[in-house]
């Protein structure tokens, strides 16, 4: 095969950030993807239905003209029923982040089964739960770690709908045909990276994320998983850019910058493994179902035609600056 055209790809997890950086990024996944998971945690964080409707119109403003709907998030915090109640309408779910464990979590939550209530509440609402899961253990063990945690949220809150966001393990990969109430997105870096892409030689910066990049063997399941296009598993991105300076840096920044190649990118990974007929259900129909969201009509055309990916978009530097790609997006209607 040397073209293939998706309808309506979505992006279940990305970091539009905020101000300029907003401006920069926003169009790069809007061009190609008819809609996506939008993620709160700015300065200060999307936590109240006022700044909520804010962001809101500052993304619509970031994304035009392209077709392209915003699914927002609230930051998780100790919410009533009724402030949830408000803000149902305007949400595809709220996110939870443990207490620094990523990029601007400073402000997440010390003790997550201490926030019964607000899980009752969502439950009620039927309001999605999103959550970063790692625990402040060894930075290799973290996720394994809090996989008992999601088993406690989805055994104590069975109608709850939960995703654990962007799993990076062989043990994560289990519990979605464990409960009926988890999915889950995997990004397509961690479905071709190991740590030892980071740091096997000369530290690669920009390739440093959070979750880090596991061993061979939770890599395999990932990619397993998302090239069979299980029901409960996603592609998201969790696209998170920083300006080159905060990553070329001591103290180098968490995020990989992958939205302008995300579909490329794709192609080339399930062409190789004779995947490619399941990469619309992978970027897009689960999605749809299990979100329960109907996104514009967007086609998306891609060619097997060799792209160069750019040393910057705008002051960021895209996972693989400089290094061709089998694929290429050649039209989107």
């Amino acid at each position: 095969m040397t073209e293939i055209t998706l309808h309506s790809p979505l992006d279940m997890h990305i970091h539009f950030r905020q101000d300029d950086m907003l401006k920069v990024v926003a169009p790069l996944s809007a061009n190609h993807f008819a809609g996506g998971v939008i993620m709160p945690n700015l300065l200060p964080p999307v936590d109240n239905l006022d700044r909520l409707l804010w962001y809101t119109e500052e993304v619509r403003q970031a994304c035009q003209p392209h077709a392209f709907d915003p699914y927002m998030t609230l930051f998780f915090r100790n919410y009533t029923f009724a402030e949830l109640e408000a803000a149902k309408p305007h949400i595809i779910g709220i996110k939870l982040y443990p207490a620094g464990a990523t990029t601007n979590s400073d402000g997440g939550v010390q003790e997550i089964m201490a926030m019964s209530a607000v899980f009752e509440a969502m439950q009620e609402l039927d309001i999605p739960l999103l959550v970063h899961g790692e625990t402040h253990g060894f930075v290799m063990d973290r996720e394994a770690e809090f996989c008992e945690v999601y088993r406690a949220l989805a055994t104590k809150f069975p109608r709850l709908r939960i995703t654990m966001e962007h799993i990076t393990t062989e043990k994560a990969v289990g519990l979605l045909d464990e409960f009926e109430n988890l999915r889950a997105t995997v990004t397509p870096h961690h479905l071709i990276l190991t740590l030892d892409d980071v740091a096997g030689g000369l530290l690669q910066p920009h390739l440093f994320c959070k979750p880090i990049a596991k061993r061979p063997e939770d890599r395999e399941a990932l990619l397993q998983a998302a090239l069979r296009a299980h029901p409960k598993l996603m592609m998201g991105s969790d696209s998170a850019p920083h300006p080159r300076d905060k990553k070329e840096c001591p103290g180098c920044a968490a995020g990989i910058f992958t939205a302008p190649i995300l579909l490329p990118m794709l192609a080339e990974l399930f062409e190789r493994h004779g995947a490619l007929a399941n990469l619309q259900t992978f970027v897009s129909d689960t999605a749809q179902r299990l979100y329960r969201v109907t996104p514009p009509a967007k086609s998306v055309t891609l060619a097997k035609t060799t792209m160069t990916i750019p040393a910057q978009y705008g002051g960021v530097v895209p996972m693989w600056a400089g290094r061709e790609l089998a694929w290429s997006v050649t039209s989107v209607q």
